[in-house]
């Protein structure tokens, strides 16, 4: 008989997972699932069931890592919530299998891990493709994301000045006062963003938030709010005008409404 799954809280798993742990696991991954004829990582598109009574989406998102042995699957919940509205944002669980028996062995509490997974690979990509000199980081977003993407950036990299825009500036202040570094909060997105050496987007905006005109050339995007075909943080001339790198191209060309509006 199998055992009875593991369960691990999401102060465990903050408190276990670490970046420097994180990101050679995410590299030596990415590396072979870029390899698209290897059997190594399984990982079809995620699959999305709309959640329309209450303005949300379910996301399952399977992978089966032979190389290592692991079988697991993500789940992760996202709701566009209205100003002031309590409830959370987002909720996730990662499923953990025994992949000779098919049994869960682990679940895990997910919002740490898509945390600091996402912001891990952002930082993957900065690692590869920043401009040589980067003294200028800009944050477009105060969520968890935006938390996430300052840890590990600001750990990883050294940067003269840190700037951060929000919609709501209470939550962008709020952001400041919570980190351990000096970050600079923008009134606007123009002022954030202009002579920025790396830009991260994470607003879940519908509408494009960064425009091409504002950025300064060589500089280093990572787009990662618009997870949805008909979101959007950048605009026309930014996407026509970029080199763009995605981690799935079959996943970008179904789900990022940058690339799908964009043309």
């Amino acid at each position: 008989m199998a055992r009875q799954p593991i369960l691990l809280s999401d102060d465990v798993v903050a408190r276990l997972l670490r970046y420097e742990d994180l990101i050679p696991r995410l590299e030596e991954a990415l590396g072979k699932f870029s390899l698209h004829d290897s059997a190594e990582i399984v990982q079809p598109v995620r699959s999305v069931v709309p959640i329309q009574n209450y303005n949300g989406f379910l996301g399952v998102m399977p992978v089966y890592a032979t190389y290592d042995g692991i079988l697991c699957t993500k789940m992760v919940a996202f709701y566009a919530r209205e100003k002031g509205s309590s409830l959370p944002s987002t909720q996730s669980t990662v499923l953990l299998f025994d992949p000779e028996y098919g049994n869960v062995t682990v679940v895990m509490d997910g919002l740490d891990i898509t945390r600091k997974r996402t912001a891990a690979v952002s930082a993957i990509s900065a690692k590869l493709l920043k401009p040589a000199q980067s003294d200028v980081l800009c944050i477009l977003g105060s969520g968890h994301q935006a938390v996430g993407h300052y840890e590990v950036f600001t750990q990883l990299f050294s940067f003269k000045e840190v700037r951060l825009w929000s919609r709501r500036e209470e939550m962008a202040k709020r952001f400041a006062a919570s980190v351990q570094g000096p970050v600079t909060v923008c009134s606007s997105v123009k002022e954030a963003v202009e002579g920025a050496d790396i830009i991260i987007t994470v607003t879940h905006s519908r509408e494009p938030v960064l425009f091409g005109e504002w950025v300064k050339p060589g500089a280093h995007v990572a787009a990662v709010g618009a997870c949805r075909p008909n979101w959007r943080e950048l605009d026309d001339d930014l996407m026509r005008n970029a080199v763009i790198y995605v981690d799935s191209k079959e996943g970008a060309a179904i789900e990022s409404g940058d690339i799908i509006l964009s043309g």
